[in-house]
C-alpha cells in the first residue's frame, strides 16, 4: 500500500477541494467555525499521493462551564470522521488521524473530547494508545422511517400538544432574519443561566442557517403565542440524520402551554415531513444519573443507546488519575 500522508488545515483559504457529504466534517462547517468568535477549526486530511482518503474535523473553543473553567480551551470532535476509500481500514485511518490530531490539539487546549461514536468499541485501542479515557454515555434518538412521530408519542404528551394548539399556539420554521434572530435571542437567554451548558456565539447559528448549497444544513424553529416567542429550537442536518442541538421554552411563565415540549415537537415533525430517517438529541447526559431531561426527551418515543465519550487532559498526572478512575 502506498504511504498515507496527513495534512493539518487551520485556515479556510488553504483548504483544497474535498469530497464528502457529512456536515460535521465538512468544509462548510470549517468556514463557519472560522468566522465564529471563540472558535478555531482544525481539519486533518489523509492523502494517498494527491487523493484524499479520509478527513476529521475538530474545533478548539473556550469553555463556559464550571469545569473546565472559562479561561481553559477544549477541543471537540463530533463523530469519527469521513472516509472515501473502502479498500482501506477505517479503524487504522482513524487511529492515524487521532494521533496526529492529539499532537496538534494538545499544544493549544487543556481537554480533548470525542463524542458521537458509531459504536461503543470503535477505535478503542487507538484511544487507549493515545492515553484517552472513556466515560459511559447515552445517545437518544427517534426513528422516523417506520412509525410517524404521532404514533411514537406518549399519550400525555399528545394531550399537552393538542391542548396548546387549541389555545392558539403556533409552530413554525423561521423564514426571515427577524424570526431567526428572535428565536436565537430566546435560546441565548435561556442557556445563559445554565453554567454547565455551552451556548455558542450567535454568529455560528446565523452562518449555519445561511449555508444552504441546495440542502438544509440548519433550521431554527419558533413557538409563538399571541405574537410572542415562548419557545425555540435549533437543528443541524447531515445525510439522513437530524441533530437537535438546542431547545428551550418559557415553561414557568407559560407552563400551561408547555412551550418546551412544542419546541422539540415542531423540530421532530419537520424532520419527518422532510423525509429524514433519524432524529437525535445531541446531549442526553450521563447514563448513571436519572436526569429529568432524559426522561423528558424519551417521552417523544425515542430509544436510548449506551455508548462512550473519550477524553484526554493535557496534564499527564491528571490524565493518569482519570484513566485509573474510569478504567
Amino acid at each position: 500500500m502506498k504511504p498515507i500522508r496527513l495534512m493539518t488545515y487551520r485556515r479556510g483559504s488553504t483548504l483544497p477541494p474535498l469530497p464528502g457529504n457529512s456536515l460535521p466534517n465538512s468544509s462548510e462547517l470549517f468556514h463557519v467555525y472560522e468566522q465564529t468568535t471563540g472558535y478555531a477549526p482544525l481539519l486533518i486530511v489523509a492523502f494517498i499521493d494527491e487523493k484524499p482518503v479520509a478527513k476529521l474535523l475538530a474545533v478548539i473553543r473556550k469553555s463556559n462551564r464550571l469545569f473546565p473553567p472559562s479561561f481553559i480551551k477544549r477541543c471537540e470532535l463530533f463523530g469519527t470522521g469521513e472516509y472515501f476509500d473502502n479498500s482501506l481500514s477505517k479503524d487504522e485511518l482513524f487511529g492515524m488521524m487521532l494521533e496526529h490530531l492529539t499532537e496538534e490539539a494538545s499544544a493549544h487546549c487543556f481537554l480533548i473530547e470525542v463524542r458521537n461514536l458509531p459504536t461503543a468499541l470503535f477505535g478503542y485501542k487507538y484511544f487507549r494508545r493515545n492515553r484517552y479515557f472513556p466515560v459511559n454515555w447515552l445517545r437518544v434518538y427517534n426513528s422516523l422511517h417506520s412509525l410517524s412521530p404521532e404514533e411514537r408519542l406518549e399519550p400525555f404528551r399528545h394531550r399537552q400538544i393538542a391542548r396548546a394548539l387549541e389555545q392558539g399556539v403556533s409552530l413554525k420554521r423561521a423564514e426571515t432574519e427577524a424570526e431567526t434572530e428572535a428565536a436565537l435571542q430566546m435560546l441565548r437567554r435561556n442557556y445563559s443561566s445554565k453554567l454547565r451548558k455551552h451556548f455558542p456565539d450567535l454568529q455560528l447559528f446565523r452562518l449555519l442557517s445561511s449555508q444552504r448549497n441546495g440542502q438544509e444544513d440548519a433550521n431554527t424553529f419558533l413557538v409563538e403565542y399571541k405574537g410572542k416567542v415562548i419557545g425555540a429550537s435549533f437543528c443541524m442536518y447531515s445525510n439522513d440524520y437530524v441533530y437537535l442541538c438546542f431547545s428551550a421554552g418559557l415553561r414557568k411563565t407559560y407552563a400551561w402551554l408547555h412551550p418546551h415540549v412544542l419546541a422539540v415537537w415542531t423540530a421532530i415533525t419537520h424532520a419527518h415531513e422532510q423525509g429524514y430517517k433519524h432524529f437525535e438529541f445531541v446531549d442526553a447526559g450521563l447514563p448513571f444519573r436519572q436526569l429529568g431531561y432524559r426522561r423528558f426527551i424519551l417521552s417523544f418515543g425515542g430509544k436510548q443507546v449506551s455508548t462512550r465519550r473519550w477524553f484526554r487532559f493535557r496534564w499527564s498526572w491528571l490524565n493518569k488519575l482519570a484513566s485509573w478512575l474510569y478504567r
